[in-house]
């Protein structure tokens, strides 16, 4: 049996292809509706964040023979732990990352993480749409609510713990956009047209993500762009399609 973390969109469909290969899984997921989504496929899925220490009692108690990584390219505590669970119980640790993109252009500017992201968009002011997800929401809250000539757009999952999230850190209803992806480049341009914004914080998904649309959305409407880079962790056995995952699964397995 393979532990498979997911956290994206086509972690799932992943996970459907290595079932499809003879391939058992046990997915672990963070949400509910993450949950659905894939038991809705037919994915065995466990809820709940594990710790190194978790997640290597885990593989020991249920037997599993190897640790397939698909969690998103941002959720790095979660691959770390992965990283460090496989490498505690002694099984392999296969990585799945989705392929990452160049951008270059003029109005696009590239930083190392969140909070260099909010105090740079704090020197800049004006509408800023925030498109990053809520759970790093806070840090951009707090260089941005309630400073001089700055709007906050927040846009979100319409999800109540998000709403209330928002409620907390001083971001006005008015000031969010509860919807669900994906958004086409003519979508993210309504939007930026409909709040006037002048500035537009993402974070490198990968085209999965939809970064590419938002992006030139956002460089065709002649709005200026802050861009995360992704978390420089050091993997194990990366690969950036499907096939490759598989065939470094089942490699693995043989050589047991």
């Amino acid at each position: 049996m393979i532990l498979f973390l997911a956290g994206t969109s086509d972690a799932r469909e992943l996970a459907i292809e290595m079932k499809l290969a003879g391939l058992q899984v046990l997915a672990t997921v963070v949400t509910e509706p993450a949950a659905k989504s894939l038991q809705d496929a037919g994915i065995d899925t466990q809820i709940g964040r594990l710790t190194a220490v978790g997640m290597a009692s885990l593989i020991v108690e249920k037997g599993f023979q190897a640790v397939v990584d698909a969690s998103h390219p941002f959720a790095e505590e979660a691959s770390k732990n992965a990283l460090q669970g496989a490498k505690e119980a002694n099984v392999p640790y296969i990585r799945y990352e989705r392929e990452s993109q160049r951008f270059q252009d003029d109005q696009l500017i590239l930083v190392n993480d969140y909070a260099e992201a909010a105090k740079l968009a704090a020197t800049k002011r004006g509408v800023i749409m925030l498109t990053t997800g809520s759970k790093t929401l806070e840090i951009f809250a707090k260089e941005l609510v309630g400073l001089e000539d700055t709007r906050l757009i927040a846009r979100m999952l319409p999800r109540i713990d998000n709403m209330e999230k928002c409620a907390e850190l001083g971001v006005e209803q008015k000031n969010i956009v509860a919807i669900q992806g994906p958004f086409s480049k003519e979508l993210n341009k309504a939007l930026y047209k409909q709040y006037n914004v002048t500035l537009m914080i993402t974070k490198e998904s990968g085209k999965v993500g939809s970064v590419d649309e938002k992006l030139e959305a956002a460089l065709e409407c002649g709005i200026e762009t802050i861009m995360i880079a992704r978390p420089n962790i050091n993997y194990q056995n990366v690969h950036a399609n499907f096939e490759d995952v598989i065939s470094d699964v089942q490699q693995q397995l043989n050589n047991k």
